[in-house]
């Protein structure tokens, strides 16, 4: 990314917004049953909120800048990716069975790739 410290904070809050507008679908539907609707919701915004400063004002200065956007892009969305899934599975209880735990890690890796591409896709 070539934007300034200024252009990435001020693209902060919007991009956020987009981020969850996009994660919070799919972590609606496609998180196990065992989670409430109220959680699910809480999620889309909370972890995306944890990992998006990461991504959008650490990550370009430090990885980007070093070693390009590609590598950039390759460490936001694992970072991204594997955090939320830790933060998750720390905050909330661990569901019945192991095909409802990787269906929720299945979830939150989904959410972040579609953020992602339809990112990607709106800011080339």
């Amino acid at each position: 990314m070539d934007l300034t410290a200024e252009e990435l904070w001020a693209f902060l809050p919007l991009g956020y917004l987009l981020t969850i507008a996009i994660e919070i679908p799919i972590l609606l539907f496609g998180l196990s049953p065992s989670h409430p609707p109220c959680r699910r919701l809480i999620a889309g915004c909370w972890l995306t909120a944890c990992t998006y400063p990461v991504v959008i004002l650490v990550l370009p200065g430090t990885v980007g800048a070093r070693w390009g956007n590609v590598a950039y892009l390759a460490a936001a969305e694992t970072f991204a990716s594997v955090a939320e899934c830790l933060l998750f599975r720390a905050a909330f209880p661990i569901p019945t069975g192991r095909a409802a735990a990787i269906r929720d890690m299945a979830a939150i890796v989904t959410a972040n790739v579609a953020s992602f591409m339809i990112g990607r896709w709106i800011y080339p």
